[in-house]
C-alpha cells in the first residue's frame, strides 16, 4: 500500500461521517450531506418523482426512496454499476448521451420531475483550472437536463467547485428559478471547495 492510500485510509477511519454511514444502512457518507439540506429547506416531499444524476453507490437514492415513500419515484442513473434499492429504477450509462437522456424521459411517462439531485463531481487532474472547467460543465448538463424534466416549481441541487464560472452559472440559474441558494454542509470536508446550489421554483 502506497503512502497516499495509507493517509486516506487513516483519513476514512477518523471521519466521523465515515463512521456513521457505517453503522447506518445508507451506503455512503455523502447521505448525510444531502440530509442536512433536506432538514433546512425541506426540499422532499411525499410523492414526488425524483431523479438523481451520478447515484452511485446509491446513498442520495437510498435518502430520496425513504423520503418520497411508495407513492414517489426515484430514477437513478450512473456510469457504475448500482446494487437495486427499494422504489428506486436504475439506468446505467451517462446521461448526456442521446440513448440514456431518451431513457430518462422514457421513465417520465406523462409525468414531469419534481426534484432532480446532483452529487456528481469530475475525475480530478490536480490541475485547478481544467478540474474547475469540467466541474462546470457537469453543473451545466445537469442545468440544461432539469430545464428539459422538471415541472412547474421544481427544484434542483447540484454539487459545485468554487471558481471561474460558478458565478455566471448562479445567475443564469435565478433566470428560471424563483430562489437560489448556497449550502455548505457540514459534512463536507473543510479543505474541500465544494459546496451545492439549490434552485428552487422552476419556471416553465
Amino acid at each position: 500500500m502506497t503512502k497516499s492510500n495509507k493517509q486516506w485510509l487513516q483519513r476514512q477511519n477518523r471521519d466521523p461521517f465515515v463512521k456513521q454511514a457505517r453503522l447506518s444502512e445508507f451506503r455512503s457518507r455523502a447521505v448525510f450531506k444531502l440530509q442536512e439540506i433536506d432538514q433546512k429547506d425541506r426540499i422532499f416531499h411525499e410523492g414526488q418523482v425524483v431523479v438523481d444524476l451520478g447515484a452511485a453507490p446509491g446513498s442520495w437514492s437510498q435518502y430520496a426512496s425513504r423520503r418520497v415513500g411508495p407513492r414517489g419515484r426515484v430514477i437513478a442513473v450512473d456510469l457504475l454499476p448500482l446494487d437495486p434499492i427499494p422504489n428506486v429504477l436504475f439506468i446505467k450509462g451517462d446521461f448526456s448521451d442521446d440513448a440514456i437522456y431518451q431513457q430518462c424521459l422514457e421513465s417520465l411517462p406523462g409525468q414531469a420531475a419534481d426534484l432532480v439531485i446532483s452529487d456528481m463531481a469530475p475525475n480530478l487532474t490536480g490541475i485547478r483550472s481544467t478540474d474547475q472547467a469540467r466541474s462546470m460543465h457537469l453543473a451545466e448538463l445537469v442545468f440544461d437536463f432539469s430545464c428539459q424534466v422538471l415541472g412547474q416549481k421544481g427544484a434542483m441541487l447540484v454539487k459545485m467547485f468554487q471558481g471561474q464560472g460558478t458565478d455566471e452559472f448562479t445567475r443564469r440559474l435565478r433566470q428560471r428559478f424563483h430562489q437560489v441558494k448556497v449550502r455548505k454542509p457540514v459534512a463536507s470536508k473543510d479543505k474541500s471547495r465544494e459546496f451545492y446550489i439549490l434552485a428552487l421554483g422552476y419556471d416553465v
